[in-house]
């Protein structure tokens, strides 16, 4: 399957919710309309948090989106860079556009200087996990919320 990597842009709004809409319903979630709109217009203010790309098929087909942005830490002088959505059609899974998804997120973070690439996955997320075992680190980290 050919595709390729491209920023989202202002008019990739039409594009780019049916993939946010599916992110959202895979991890049983919804989000307000405000919210949905104000994201989009985040991920295409050039040069701020966050970031935003998709990956576009035959036609200009939008195949997957990644979502990211940067964060100081207390343990790094250097930016840290959180992944924090990444999703990809389900007919289109399996073909390589998740990994370079990650690597064009992986390729801002180095051009940032960014100390290090994290993420977060849910544990029945067994696809996703397959390739984020073989392209990143598990860590014993346990996440709580307020």
């Amino acid at each position: 399957m050919d595709f390729s990597i491209k920023a989202l842009a202002a008019g990739d709004r039409e594009a780019w919710e049916p993939l946010w809409q599916g992110y959202l319903t895979f991890y049983e979630s919804s989000l307000a309309e405000e919210v949905s709109h104000t994201t989009f217009r985040r991920l295409v203010t050039p040069g701020s948090d966050p970031y935003g790309a998709a990956a576009v098929g035959e036609g200009g087909r939008f195949l997957g989106i990644v979502h990211w942005l940067f964060h100081a830490t207390t343990w790094a002088v250097a930016p840290n860079c959180y992944l924090q959505d990444l999703y990809v059609v389900p007919e289109a899974r399996g073909r390589g556009i998740g990994q370079a998804l990650i690597n064009h997120v992986y390729e801002a973070a180095d051009a940032k200087g960014a100390a290090e690439v994290y993420w977060h996955t849910q544990e029945f997320n067994a696809t996703a996990r397959r390739l984020y075992d073989r392209i990143g680190r598990l860590t014993p980290f346990i996440q709580y919320r307020r």
